[in-house]
């Protein structure tokens, strides 16, 4: 999800489909975690071997995503309402990629 905002906030468009976002960003271990998604069950643990390559994956993305936070020129939400009605629209556009 971190890469959906970040290119959220690089250039205004929402891409909620992790396979096209890559095509970007070129993750080398996308694919094969988007496999694993798809051909496991529904909430599949990582192998142990694995774990802390993605802590400090994920570690790294946040620290990108908050780079491209502050450089951001969106505007900042304000209230609940705002943040509820931008995560209805996310969902909706998530959903919609699906089908």
């Amino acid at each position: 999800m971190t890469r959906v905002w970040y290119h959220l906030m690089r250039t205004g468009e929402i891409e909620a489909n992790l396979v096209t976002l890559n095509e970007g960003f070129r993750l080398p271990y996308i694919a094969d975690l988007v496999a694993r998604k798809l051909a496991g069950p529904e909430k599949s643990e990582l192998a142990d071997a694995d774990i802390a390559f993605h802590q400090s994956e994920y570690d790294r993305l946040r620290g990108e995503l908050q780079t491209a936070h502050e450089a951001s020129r969106l505007r900042e939400l304000t209230d609940d309402k705002a943040r509820a009605a931008l995560n209805d629209l996310l969902v909706r556009v998530r959903i919609r990629g699906l089908s």
